[in-house]
């Protein structure tokens, strides 16, 4: 039995949730997953894992086990690449998730990347839901919010608030809310991933919650479709300001309730906990975060106030 492989096999199936997973992640097939572990056990003398037909979890012995195996391997990898090229060089296949909303900021900073660094290539994906990035094996996710999961590290790229806002034809047949209480009144274009779901919180002038009950004819995770329906005064949009700067700062869309403030929200970039950053992810993470500090009047509305 190869120990190193049988005990790199049980620590992605632990923290990948399944055999498959983690044979997607090692390449290699299920099968050779399945005996590894099971050689493991069997030198062990004790079961480190429960298994149904759904979904594999660890016994009492498997955490112990586990939590003294991963720091190995983690230990193991940062000597590795404190000895070698990758970490001077970066080098082969980096896998980034990225929130649709968020794909404006990332299109400015991959083509400096790929220029800069030719022996990495780049495989980016974007959609609206968090992932898990162990079980996808991604990299790194970009995401407008940092989601309650400690399995991950966060760093914070930016801080932004949402913009209630609407077209100007639309106030024409609309009157403009005053307070959120008038919002109940108004249709909505609702995003159907909202941390918040329908009752937003606003924050008066004396830093007092203020929720606010949306509703609306219009739920959806596209943004062209949100832009389009805002642009054609059918309704209220209350959304990041980075997905609208350009249309406020044309007057194509205007800003409303400006004395009241909203949440602050954080664009995090996490990456998967216990795993040293490689070159290329540090060295992406770091173009982002020049990008994002570049680019402010992207993230910052503007108000009456």
């Amino acid at each position: 039995m190869d120990r190193l492989a049988s005990i790199t096999a049980f620590v992605r199936v632990a923290e990948s949730g399944g055999f498959s997973a983690a044979a997607r992640h090692l390449n290699v097939s299920t099968t050779t997953v399945s005996d590894q572990v099971q050689a493991l056990e069997n030198t062990l003398g004790v079961r480190l894992l429960n298994r149904t037909t759904r979904r594999v979890s660890l016994t009492e012995v498997g955490r112990d086990y586990y939590e003294r195996c991963s720091q190995i391997l983690q230990e193991l990898a940062e000597a590795d690449e404190a000895a070698g090229a990758l970490q001077v060089t970066p080098r082969g296949r980096l896998r980034v998730y990225c929130h649709q909303g968020l794909s404006r900021f990332i299109a400015l900073v991959a083509p400096p990347f790929l220029s800069d660094y030719p022996e990495v290539s780049l495989d980016l994906r974007t959609g609206d839901a968090m992932i898990d990035l162990v079980q996808e094996g991604f990299d790194l996710a970009i995401m407008p919010v940092s989601p309650p999961d400690s399995t991950v590290i966060k760093r914070t790229l930016a801080k932004w608030r949402y913009v209630l806002c609407c077209a100007p034809a639309y106030l024409k047949t609309h009157s403009a809310p005053h307070s959120p209480a008038d919002l109940a009144g108004h249709n909505c274009l609702l995003y159907a991933y909202s941390v918040f779901g329908p009752e937003f919180p606003f924050i008066d002038a004396a830093g007092n919650l203020v929720a606010a009950h949306l509703s609306g004819n219009l739920l959806t995770t596209s943004i062209a479709v949100m832009r389009a329906t805002a642009l054609a005064g059918l309704g209220l949009w209350l959304c990041p300001p980075y997905i609208v700067s350009d249309l406020l700062a044309s007057g194509a869309l205007v800003p409303l309730l400006p004395d009241y403030d909203r949440p602050e929200m954080e664009i995090v970039a996490l990456y998967p906990h216990r795993r040293q950053l490689s070159a290329k992810v540090r060295l992406f993470l770091d173009m982002l975060i020049d990008r994002f500090a570049a680019e402010e009047q992207w993230r910052d509305a503007p108000h009456d106030r």
